[in-house]
């Protein structure tokens, strides 16, 4: 991790930071979809009576090992299913729909859920190239509208904005208070969320690389809105926690792996773990996967407490969610449990 670049920001403690769950909604080698959403309900249970304080899903399309490509749906299967975590999207990739079908998918959400949605918004595909297009048939997007996009979908939300179609409304949708998020790794919608005045979440734990310049630029561009009266980050980071730090290596080769094939150009179910990982990559390739997971943490609670302040020394950031890729449902339960006490006890 690089030095300290939090514009300045005093450092926060762990206790002073909320938690949150980034779930990808893993279907693990030797199991269905429907597993995977079981889990997913049963994750979230949990992270609700240890106080996680949010728990989004991500939009995935034409991934053999990612279960929640209909997004808005499982997340209200999750919201069904639990009293008080907060539960949205991490995040929706705004140009594969209509912005008029999302302000109404998350109208009816917060009308099911009242004060409990959050709508993070994306502009990449969240998918390859030949899923993306039979997504945005007929849309003719390709990422570059989505400001237009993004202004369109908060007027039906909030009429006053202006931006929607004449004789165009949300219903239900209109009027109601979803709190909107924009979700990015690189600088564009760091800047955006910035000059809107909404609170920004990188996707550090798969793009590191511009993390810290994307903040800065957050950060000095923000105008204040009726949204959000001062900037507000939140990080992605991938942590396995477990009573060892050996045992939690271990258990971060499912996620090594996972990434190993993405950048082998493959897809796939989630991988059980395994004890050497120098027999499935080249030297090459684990200088790739290491760069793309410097904001994974995978170790004892000591561990991960100690690499977590890092994070949080050099960031500044006022929140962070976690994905944890493990392979065995218990083992992330366990983590997700851990990693709670580590912010509790510090």
């Amino acid at each position: 991790m690089s030095e300290n670049n939090s514009a300045n920001k005093p450092s926060k403690g762990l206790h002073e930071i909320l938690l949150s769950v980034l779930d990808l909604a893993p279907i693990v080698v030797g199991a269905t979809a429907a597993d995977s959403f079981r889990n997913t309900l049963d994750l979230a249970r949990h992270a609700e009576k240890w106080g996680y304080h949010r728990y989004w899903l991500a939009e995935h399309h034409n991934m053999p090992g990612i279960a929640s490509s209909a997004t808005s749906l499982i997340i209200g299967h999750v919201a069904a299913g639990t009293e008080k975590i907060r539960v949205g999207s991490g995040g929706i990739m705004l140009p594969n729909h209509a912005p008029l079908v999302i302000a109404e998918q998350f109208g009816t959400l917060e009308t099911l859920y009242p004060g409990r949605i959050d709508l993070g918004l994306g502009r990449a595909p969240g998918s390859d190239q030949p899923a993306m297009r039979a997504l945005r048939r007929g849309l003719g997007s390709d990422g570059n509208d989505f400001p237009e996009m993004l202004s369109e979908l908060r007027a039906y939300l909030n009429p006053s904005l202006g931006g929607r179609p004449l004789g165009v409304r949300a219903v239900p949708g209109e009027g109601l208070n979803i709190p909107i998020w924009l979700l990015g790794s690189s600088g564009f919608s760091a800047q955006l969320a910035g000059q809107l005045g909404l609170p920004f979440a990188f996707a550090s734990h798969f793009a590191p690389d511009y993390l810290l310049p994307a903040l800065e630029l957050y950060r000095s561009n923000f105008r204040p809105s009726d949204a959000l009266e001062k900037p507000y980050v939140m990080v992605g980071v991938n942590v396995v926690v477990s009573d060892t730090d050996e045992e939690g290596r271990k258990l971060a080769t499912s996620m090594e792996q996972a990434f190993l094939n993405i950048i082998r150009g493959r897809t796939g179910l989630l991988n059980p773990p395994v004890d050497d990982m120098d027999s499935l990559w080249t030297l090459q390739e684990q200088a790739v996967v290491r760069k793309q997971l410097s904001y994974g943490i995978a170790g004892n609670k000591a561990t991960v407490r100690d690499r977590l302040q890092k994070v949080l020394d050099e960031t500044g950031a006022d929140e962070l969610i976690v994905t944890s890729q493990i392979y065995d449902h218990q083992a992330r339960l366990r983590s997700y449990e851990l990693l709670s006490e580590v912010v509790k006890e510090n």
